[in-house]
C-alpha cells in the first residue's frame, strides 16, 4: 500500500509538474508573442519618430528660409522707409523751394506789371515822339527845299548873299566839285565846306557809279579803333587816305548847307562779294538834334529792305547814349552809330579779321546784306550832290 501510495505521489508530482512546464511553456509563448509585438510597436514607433524627425528637421529648414526671406523683407522694409524719408525730406525742400519760387513769382509778376505800365507809357510818349519827328522832319524837308530854290533863283538872277560871294573864293565845297573841275582821280582833296571856317581833308573817290563821291567813312583793315567818344565822332578821326570818320558837324554842314545830296554804302565781305545800298535823300540834324538822320528812297544789291532806319535815329556814342534802348547800344555793340533801338547795321562796330568774323553781334554789321552776326570786312560811306 505504501509503495502504491508513493507511485500515486509521484505520478501526481510528474502530472503537477507537467502541468507546470506546460503553463510555464505557454507563458513563455505569450510572453514570447507579446515581445515580439512590442518590438514590432516599437519599430513602427522608431520608424514614425524618424520619419517625425525628418518633417521637423524640414520644418526647421523652411523655417529659417522663411527666417531668411523675414530678414531680407524687413531689410528691404527698412530700405524701403529710409527711401521715404529721403522723399519726404525732398518732398519738404520741394514744397519750400515752390514756396520761394511762388513768392518770386509773384514779386516778377508785380515787377512784370509795373513795367507794363512803363513799357505801355514809353510807347505812348514814343508813338508821339515818332510822330512829331515825322512832322518835323517832313517840314525840314519842304524847308530846305524852298530855301534851295530860293538860292537857285537868287543866284539865277544874280543876287548874292554874303555867304554866297565868299564860296565862289574857295575851289571846291565837295568832291563833286572837284570832279566837275576836271580832277577825275581818286585821291585826297581839300575842301570848303560852307558854315566851317577851316578847310578839310577828305578822300574822293572818283571813280564808282560816276565818281564825284565824298567820303565820309571807311574801314578796311582794323588799323583804327571807332569806339571813340562824342566829341570825337563829331570832329572826326582817323586819316582820309586809310580808315576814318569825317565827322558828324562836317557831315551836317555839307548836307544841310550846300545841296541835295545822296548817300551810297559800299560793303565786301570776307569772301570777296561786294554789295551796297544808295538813299536818295540823305542829311543829318546838328548837334542839339542828336545828329539825327534823315534818308529818303532806299535802292541797292545789299538787301531789300534798309539797314538803316529810315524813319530816323539820334546818334549815340559810348559815353552819349541817344538810342531807344535801355541796353545802351553803343557800348554793348561798340561804335557810334544811328543806333535806334540797336537796329540792323553798326558800320563802326569791332573790326574782326577772318576766321573771326563769324557769330560777333558787336562786329561791322549790315543785317540784310549778311545777317545779324556777321562783321564784314569793309565798308565805305561815301555822299555827292542828287543833281550830279
Amino acid at each position: 500500500m505504501k509503495s502504491e501510495m508513493t507511485q500515486l505521489q509521484q505520478n501526481a508530482v510528474q502530472n503537477h509538474t507537467a502541468t507546470m512546464l506546460e503553463i510555464g511553456t505557454s507563458l513563455l509563448s505569450q510572453t514570447a508573442e507579446q515581445t515580439r509585438k512590442l518590438t514590432d510597436v516599437e519599430t513602427q514607433v522608431l520608424n514614425q519618430t524618424s520619419r517625425l524627425e525628418i518633417q521637423l528637421l524640414e520644418n526647421s529648414l523652411s523655417t529659417y528660409k522663411l527666417e531668411k526671406q523675414l530678414l531680407q523683407q524687413t531689410h528691404e522694409i527698412l530700405k524701403i522707409h529710409e527711401k521715404n524719408r529721403q522723399i519726404l525730406e525732398m518732398e519738404e525742400r520741394h514744397k519750400e523751394e515752390l514756396d520761394t519760387l511762388k513768392e518770386e513769382k509773384g514779386n516778377l509778376q508785380v515787377l512784370v506789371s509795373r513795367q507794363s505800365s512803363i513799357i505801355q507809357e514809353l510807347e505812348r510818349q514814343l508813338s508821339k515822339a515818332t510822330t512829331n519827328n515825322s512832322i518835323m522832319q517832313k517840314q525840314q524837308l519842304e524847308l530846305m527845299d524852298t530855301v534851295h530854290s530860293l538860292v537857285s533863283i537868287c543866284s539865277k538872277d544874280g543876287v548874292l548873299l554874303k555867304n554866297a560871294k565868299k564860296e565862289e573864293e574857295k575851289p571846291f565845297r565837295d568832291c563833286a566839285d572837284a570832279y566837275q573841275a576836271g580832277f577825275n582821280k581818286s585821291g585826297v582833296y581839300t575842301i570848303y565846306v560852307t558854315n566851317i571856317s577851316e578847310p578839310k581833308k577828305v578822300f574822293c573817290n572818283m571813280e564808282t557809279a560816276g565818281g564825284g563821291w565824298t567820303v565820309i567813312q571807311h574801314r578796311e583793315d582794323g588799323s583804327l579803333d571807332f569806339q571813340k567818344s562824342w566829341k570825337e565822332y563829331k570832329m572826326g578821326f582817323g586819316s582820309p587816305s586809310g580808315e576814318y570818320w569825317l565827322g558828324n558837324e562836317f557831315i551836317f554842314a555839307i548836307t544841310t548847307s550846300q545841296k541835295h545830296y545822296s548817300l551810297r554804302i559800299e560793303l565786301m565781305d570776307w569772301e570777296g562779294s561786294r554789295a551796297y545800298s544808295q538813299y536818295d535823300r540823305f542829311y543829318i540834324g546838328n548837334e542839339k538834334q542828336n545828329y539825327r538822320l534823315y534818308l529818303k528812297g532806299h535802292s541797292g544789291t545789299a538787301g531789300k529792305q534798309s539797314s538803316l532806319i529810315l524813319h530816323g535815329a539820334d546818334f549815340s556814342t559810348k559815353d552819349a547814349d541817344n538810342d531807344n534802348c535801355m541796353c545802351k547800344c553803343a557800348l554793348m555793340l561798340t561804335g557810334g552809330w544811328w543806333f535806334d533801338a540797336c537796329g540792323p547795321s553798326n558800320l563802326n562796330g569791332m573790326f574782326y579779321s577772318a576766321g573771326q568774323h563769324h557769330g560777333k553781334i558787336n562786329g561791322i554789321k549790315w543785317h540784310y546784306f549778311k545777317g545779324p552776326s556777321y562783321s564784314l570786312r569793309s565798308t565805305t560811306m561815301m555822299i555827292r550832290p542828287l543833281d550830279f
